[in-house]
């Protein structure tokens, strides 16, 4: 399903308690749209969904556990540890059967306080996810946004989210839904297989925000 401006869509995200999950959550209720959050456990879910109520007073919000959530979502994000990414959506793929799935996650582990990516046979995160979803219409985007930033609801992010899918019509949707948050700007990133690029840099750019001890972000110059 393609998310259509001013749509009375669904949101889901699976994994929702995570900083990455709620930091999106709340910035796209903050933006009008309906969301659920969605965990292995239903009342973490709940615990998260009452701080998106807090941060966006009067928005649509409600939880569940993984299962409920990507049945009844209309779009659906997947914020989980790598570690469980694979399980994650074989579990969920009866739910994601003809759905947009935007795939979050960066394939790597930490060391002694360092980021290192971890190999993916697919080559990324997000064409894994397409392999198990072969009925979805995976997007990968999101990955350099800052949680940090993103939980702090009048931060404007001045940041670039690149986009990558090989479905057009869920490629723009993702890009439009983007926009909504304050301060972002949506850029195309061509193939699903170019999210392997901005997976791999993500790993890089924690490293960045590790030495500087920041909560950096991406801006891609010279274009429109």
């Amino acid at each position: 399903m393609y998310l259509a401006r001013g749509s009375e869509a669904v949101l889901g995200f699976i994994g929702g308690t995570g900083p990455e999950g709620r930091g999106l959550a709340v910035r796209l209720a903050i933006g009008g749209e309906d969301v659920a959050i969605g965990s292995r456990d239903a009342a973490r879910a709940e615990r998260a969904a009452d701080e998106v109520r807090r941060h966006a007073p009067g928005a649509r919000v409600t939880a569940g556990v993984n299962a409920n959530v990507a049945e009844r979502a209309d779009v659906v994000f997947i914020t989980v540890p790598f570690s469980s990414h694979a399980v994650t959506l074989s579990d969920l793929a009866g739910a994601l059967d003809g759905k947009t799935v935007v795939d979050v996650v960066v394939p790597m582990e930490f060391r002694a306080g360092r980021a290192f990516p971890v190999e993916v046979e697919e080559g990324s995160a997000s064409e894994q996810a397409q392999s198990i979803l072969p009925g979805s219409a995976v997007v990968g985007a999101f990955h350099t946004t800052s949680a940090v930033d993103l939980l702090v609801p009048g931060r404007s992010l001045g940041s670039d989210v690149v986009v990558c899918a090989d479905d057009l019509g869920a490629k723009r949707a993702v890009m439009r839904l983007a926009e909504s948050i304050e301060g972002v700007r949506s850029v195309d990133g061509g193939a699903l297989s170019n999210a392997a690029f901005v997976e791999g840099f993500t790993v890089l750019l924690m490293d960045v925000n590790r030495i500087y001890r920041a909560h950096s972000s991406i801006r891609i110059m010279g274009i429109d």
